[in-house]
């Protein structure tokens, strides 16, 4: 994976402030490149270091086999939840339409700054000689 990519998804879960989430799937859209699925694997080798909760499915749920300490770090930053969080039944989502960051005018900035980092470099396609153009 390429180092730039990297360090801009940890850089852009770095600005999701506490109380708020992201899906993988925003972050790429938010970088405009990769996916999903690479978002997710840059979390799941490097996001120790930030702070990973902020950083899930669509669909709310938590991460598998992490789910007491995500759900330890949404109490405490009082990060929207549905469904029922203690009890052997318990099944809980974080409540994504209310959680969802949604940057202000000045973390656009930031976010548009990160992302310029990753514009791919114009290159030429070599142009076909003579005997190609037969």
């Amino acid at each position: 994976m390429r180092k730039e990519y990297l360090a801009a998804v940890l850089e852009l879960t770095a600005l999701i402030p506490p109380g708020s989430v992201l899906a993988y799937g925003d972050i790429a859209e938010l970088l405009g490149d990769g996916g999903p699925r690479q978002v997710g694997s840059v979390m799941s080798h490097h996001g120790d270091g930030v702070a990973w909760w902020r950083v899930l499915r669509a669909s709310g749920a938590p991460l598998e086999g992490h789910q007491e300490r995500a759900l330890e770090q949404y109490r405490k930053e009082r990060t929207p939840l549905r469904g029922k969080t203690t009890g052997e039944d318990a099944s809980w989502k974080v409540d994504m339409t209310r959680a969802r960051w949604q940057p202000s005018e000045a973390e656009w900035q930031l976010v548009d700054a990160i992302a310029a980092k990753l514009e791919p470099r114009f290159r030429k396609v070599s142009e076909p000689d003579e005997i190609t153009k037969l």
